[in-house]
C-alpha cells in the first residue's frame, strides 16, 4: 500500500489514482500545516481528496531541485493494529545547492484494504 501510495502521489502525481487508495470517507491530515497554505490540511472523503491533490499537482514545481527517488529512504513501522503502520521517510531531493533532504513521518490507518486516514506530518515550508 505505501509503495502504491508515493507512486501515485510523489512519483507519477495522479490524484485520480491516489484517490482510489482511500476509502470513499478516506481522510488526509497535515497537522502541521498552517491555516491559510496553499497545502490543504485536511481533505475529506474521496472525491474531495482527487480534487483537491489535482489541483496541487497543476501547481509548478519546484525549479530549484528535483526527486531524487533512488536517494529517498524510508522505513516501515507496524503496530499493535494490523490495519496501522508508521512511514518514516527522508525524501530526497537534487538541486543546483546540491542535495538536500526533507524528513517526515505519514502515519496510515486501514480499512478493507485502503487507507481510510492518512496522518502527514511534514515541514509546511517545503511545499508550495
Amino acid at each position: 500500500m505505501f509503495e502504491r501510495y508515493v507512486r501515485a502521489g510523489a512519483v507519477t502525481r495522479d490524484a485520480a489514482a491516489l484517490a482510489e487508495l482511500f476509502t470513499v470517507d478516506g481522510v488526509i491530515e497535515a497537522p502541521l500545516v498552517p491555516a491559510g497554505h496553499t497545502y490543504p490540511r485536511r481533505l475529506e472523503g474521496r472525491e474531495e481528496i482527487r480534487e483537491a491533490m489535482a489541483a496541487h499537482y497543476r501547481r509548478p514545481v519546484r525549479a530549484d531541485r528535483t526527486l531524487n527517488v533512488a536517494g529517498t529512504r524510508y522505513a516501515l513501522h507496524t503496530t499493535v493494529d494490523p490495519d496501522v503502520f508508521v512511514a518514516e521517510i527522508d525524501t530526497a531531493f537534487d538541486g543546483g545547492a546540491g542535495p538536500t533532504t526533507m524528513s517526515l513521518v505519514q502515519i496510515f490507518r486501514l480499512r478493507d484494504g485502503k487507507i481510510a486516514l492518512l496522518r502527514d506530518y511534514f515541514a509546511p515550508e517545503e511545499v508550495e
